[in-house]
């Protein structure tokens, strides 16, 4: 897939947030990377196709009346071990949302562990028919 139709996949999921959410959004960059840099990989797990997202900053619950003057937050989305991990496109947009999703939860101040939990809860949810809170 090419980087803009898969940067147009990362921009849907982003729209597709609730605007609760959304509106909350403040001095935060989103990037689409074909892949992680080798410093970025090395600091976080050594391989940058096993890297599918990354959120660098300072998450929203954390900001004080001292937060300005910084540099906006990344989230960066990594486009080639996303596909790597898909067999087809339908595959590759609902990885690329799940990862949006997860590192815009990091931007809002959750653990890998609570998003994961989040994640399989969602899953069970969706494979009985329920709708999650």
């Amino acid at each position: 897939m090419d980087q803009d139709r898969f940067s147009l996949l990362v921009q849907e999921a982003i729209k597709a947030i609730p605007d609760y959410f959304r509106k909350k959004f403040a001095n935060l960059s989103i990037e689409v990377k074909p892949i992680a840099s080798a410093d970025i990989a090395k600091r976080l797990n050594g391989n940058p196709m096993g890297l599918l997202g990354v959120y660098q900053g300072i998450p929203y619950q954390k900001r004080g009346p001292w937060y300005g003057n910084v540099m906006p937050d990344r989230i960066v989305i990594f486009q080639h071990p996303i596909e790597r991990q898909c067999r087809n496109d339908e595959e590759i947009k609902t990885l690329a949302r799940k990862v949006v999703i997860h590192e815009v939860g990091h931007y809002f101040g959750l653990s890998d562990p609570e998003l994961y939990r989040l994640q399989a809860e969602a899953d069970r949810n969706a494979q009985s028919g329920q709708e999650t809170s």
